[in-house]
């Protein structure tokens, strides 16, 4: 075995992938608020539900166990890309002159490039053991879309994808590649849903943006008693299976004989970054160590740092239950930037329950600046990371160049939660200068927060 002067490469053993996942319901100080009916004001139960999701997976959504069993059938599909390594970054330690000790988790290499299968597997496991026939999703910049779309093949259910319009024009190979597994893809808003009909009406060349493509998804598995839906991110159930991620990680930052000071995620709706850092704070709520989190999103698009703590739909078409949670509001409709994984207009309750606690920071980056850092570290680690994860590729980055200017040994650990092979045309566009800062204007902000609805807390 080389030297820790030598390691950079962490793999556990496939007879030491964690057999549960963690659900940072437990360990909270205070619960997290409920979720609410819309037309009746009051908290809902499970027979709410039961029209969209499974209910295995209601009841992980409301669960208060610290673990729940991962099933072996899924078990048996992550052993195709699970563990999936940790890296010690030397080179970029050594490129940025920083005393930092920097470590990234890389979920690339799963089948579809990203984190996103750890949750579609356990989803659509789920829906084909209560019987589900078809499942709808939504998807930004198409990792969830096909990794629901995989794994649905395996599990033999047809999938619908409705994916937001500027990236299904952006990303084609995303596309293509959940048609190879069989999905049906369609832009969103669409002409399949009245939802998306009423949208094309009265704005017919929108973006689109994440909340549209959820109410259409939402709309189809709501009217049909075959078909079920999948988000893949913000709920509790989708943090949890996530929570694999930052498990791997604990293990081995041990074998590392190491613990990171600084545990960073990009966040969009939240499931990567919970994915690696849930377990670090779990651990922090036990007194079990301190860790610094942040949880870094595009500045266009700044639900935490510039949104308001409130109870929203997480849905454009208001179709769905109100949680509470840091939106920019429902009706805001980001700009069409690269990162399409991040452009949705709220973030995960749990997540947002947890920077009110004062258990994680929020930060925010633009988008030219994120490439400049994220191309840095291609040069250093040869590996190129989705628009999305470069945003904490960013800051880590960041951080390391800060230790290097006090002098401070941190240990630095972020998600690398998706590569950018199917993102080529960003960095084209980058590189050819035809990319731009963008910060939303903060009355647009306003007036989508503005429509809020009235909830009596």
């Amino acid at each position: 075995m080389p030297s820790d002067e030598e390691q950079t490469k962490y793999i556990l053993p496939e007879d030491q992938m964690p057999t549960h996942w963690y659900n940072i319901a437990a360990d909270l100080p205070t619960p997290a608020p409920p979720v609410i009916h819309p037309g009746t004001g009051q908290p809902i139960g499970p027979p709410d539900l039961a029209p969209l999701f499974p209910m295995a997976l209601i009841m992980q959504e409301v669960s208060q166990d610290r673990e729940i069993e991962i099933p072996e059938a899924v078990r048996e599909v992550y052993k195709q890309w699970r563990p999936c390594p940790l890296f010690r970054a030397r080179r970029l330690e050594k490129a940025l002159g920083t005393p930092a000790k920097i470590y990234y988790k890389y979920e690339g290499t799963s089948p579809v490039g990203s984190h996103k299968p750890n949750t579609a597997v356990a989803q659509a496991y789920y829906n084909k053991i209560e019987g589900t026939k078809v499942i709808t999703t939504e998807t930004g910049a198409g990792q969830w879309g096909s990794s629901m779309a995989m794994a649905c093949a395996f599990f033999d259910i047809a999938c619908r994808v409705f994916m937001v319009r500027i990236s299904f024009d952006q990303k084609p190979y995303r596309k293509g590649l959940m048609q190879a597994f069989g999905a049906e893809i369609y832009a969103s808003p669409s002409e399949e849903t009245n939802f998306g009909r009423q949208v094309l009406g009265e704005t017919p060349d929108t973006p689109g943006s994440l909340g549209m493509a959820i109410s259409e998804a939402v709309e189809q598995a709501a009217t049909d008693p075959d078909t079920k839906y999948c988000l893949g991110s913000v709920l509790n159930h989708v943090m949890t299976h996530q929570s694999i991620i930052g498990l791997e990680c604990i293990e081995q930052m041990k074998m590392a004989g190491d613990y990171p000071d600084i545990v960073i995620g990009c966040a969009g709706g939240g499931s990567n970054f919970a994915g690696i850092a849930f377990p670090f704070i779990g651990k922090m709520l036990r007194g079990e160590g301190d860790v610094r989190v942040i949880a870094v999103e595009p500045a266009a698009c700044p639900s935490m740092t510039r949104g308001t703590y409130a109870f929203d739909f997480g849905d454009t078409g208001m179709m769905t239950p109100l949680t509470k949670m840091h939106t920019l509001g429902s009706s805001f409709i980001p700009p069409p930037l690269h990162a399409g994984g991040l452009r949705y207009h709220g973030m995960s309750p749990m997540v947002s329950h947890l920077l009110e606690l004062g258990c994680i920071e929020a930060t925010s980056i633009p988008q030219v600046d994120t490439f400049e850092l994220a191309q840095q570290f291609t040069r250093a680690e040869g590996i190129l990371p989705a628009p999305e994860t470069a945003h904490a590729v960013a800051i880590a980055m960041t951080e390391a160049m800060e230790c290097a200017r006090t002098g401070e040994e941190k240990t630095i650990l972020f998600n690398l939660s998706g590569h950018g092979h199917f993102d080529v045309q960003a960095y084209i566009d980058f590189n050819g200068g035809k990319l731009s800062n963008y910060e939303y204007p903060g009355e647009l902000i306003e007036a989508a927060q503005r429509k809020l609805p009235p909830v009596d807390a």
